[in-house]
C-alpha cells in the first residue's frame, strides 16, 4: 500500500525545513506520498485554518504538525482539530518542556511528539535580523540537527508510523512517538570516533543553550544598545555549533567510518559505514 503522510507547518522551525524530506531522500519511495500545508511565516488563525482544510480535504493516514512553540493555542487548535476528523497526529516543535503545565498536558495526551530541544529560537530583532541572518542562522541549525543525529532519529520515529500503517494499523490503533531529543538521544549510535561523539554533543549543547539566550535578548532586554550584541552571540555560538559538528563528521570520515541509511524504493532502511561499499 502507499501511506499518506500529511505535513502541516505552522510558521517555521529548523525541523519543518527538511520535514519530508528525511523521509524520501531521493524522491524514489514507492510506498509513501506526502503533502505539505503551510501557514507561511504566521500563525494567526485564518492562516493556520487554511493548513488544517487543506489537510482535511488531502486525508493522510497521519499528519505531522510541526511549529515553533507547540503548545501554543494556535497549533494545539490545529492538531484538535486534526485529530477530530479521524487524522492521528505526531507534534514536532522546539523545546516546550519548560512550559510545565502544557508539556504535561502534551504527554497525558493521545498526540505524538518529537521535542527537538536544540532547534533553537532565532534572535528576531529587527537592528540584528535580516533576510540573510535568518537564512545564515537557519543553514547553520540544520547542519546542527542533521549531523549530531537529531534529524535521523526523528526520520526513524516517524519511519516507524509509515510501518505500522503499512501492517495495516490505523487511527487509535497507531503507536506515535513519544521522544525529548536530548543530546545523548541525538548522538546516539552515529559515531565511530568518540572524539567525534563529544564534538557533536557539545554541538548539541551549545545549539540548546542558543534558546535561552535569545529569550533574553528578544524578550527580556528593552535597550537596543544591550539586545543587539545579545542576540548575536546567540547566533555566533549556532555558528560555533556547526564548526564542531563539521569536525566531529570529518573525524568519522578520517576513519572511513561515517555511518549512513538510506531508504530502499521500498521503505525499508538499510545501512553502511565504508564509503566505497553497497548498504545492506
Amino acid at each position: 500500500m502507499v501511506v499518506k503522510v500529511g505535513i502541516a507547518k505552522l510558521g517555521n522551525i529548523a525541523s519543518g525545513v527538511m520535514g519530508e524530506l528525511l523521509l524520501d531522500e531521493r524522491a524514489d519511495r514507492e510506498d509513501i506520498i506526502t503533502f505539505m500545508a503551510t501557514s507561511g511565516t504566521k500563525l494567526q488563525p485564518e492562516d493556520i485554518d487554511r493548513v488544517v482544510s487543506n489537510m482535511k480535504a488531502w486525508g493522510p493516514d497521519f499528519c505531522v504538525v510541526v511549529s515553533p512553540n507547540g503548545v501554543l493555542p494556535g497549533p494545539t487548535q490545529a492538531r484538535e482539530d486534526l485529530a477530530k476528523a479521524g487524522i492521528p497526529c505526531v507534534v514536532i516543535t522546539d523545546d516546550v518542556t519548560t512550559k510545565k503545565e502544557q508539556f504535561e498536558a502534551l504527554k497525558a495526551s493521545n498526540f505524538g511528539y518529537i521535542i527537538m530541544k536544540a532547534d533553537a529560537m532565532i534572535g528576531a530583532r529587527r537592528e540584528f535580523l535580516d533576510p540573510i541572518e535568518m537564512a545564515d542562522y537557519n543553514g547553520n541549525l540544520v547542519k546542527v540537527l542533521a549531523l549530531t543525529g537529531a534529524f535521523r532519529k526523528m526520520q526513524m520515529e516517524l519511519d516507524k508510523v509509515i510501518d505500522q500503517v503499512k501492517a495495516g494499523k490505523k487511527g487509535a490503533d497507531l503507536a506515535l512517538p513519544k521522544v525529548v531529543m536530548t543530546s545523548d538521544k541525538a548522538v546516539e549510535g552515529e559515531f565511530t570516533n568518540p572524539y567525534a561523539l563529544a564534538k557533536a554533543r557539545a554541538a548539541y549543547e551549545i545549539a540548546q543553550a542558543v534558546a535561552g539566550v535569545n529569550v533574553k535578548g528578544c524578550f527580556m532586554t528593552k535597550e537596543w544598545e544591550k539586545y543587539i550584541p545579545i542576540v548575536a552571540s546567540a547566533h555566533e555560538m549556532m555558528r560555533q555549533a556547526m564548526f564542531l559538528c563539521e569536525e566531529a563528521r570529518t573525524l568519522d570520515k578520517g576513519m572511513d567510518a561515517v555511518i549512513r541509511k538510506p531508504h530502499k524504493k521500498t521503505g525499508e532502511i538499510v545501512s553502511k559505514t565504508t564509503l566505497v561499499s553497497k548498504p545492506e
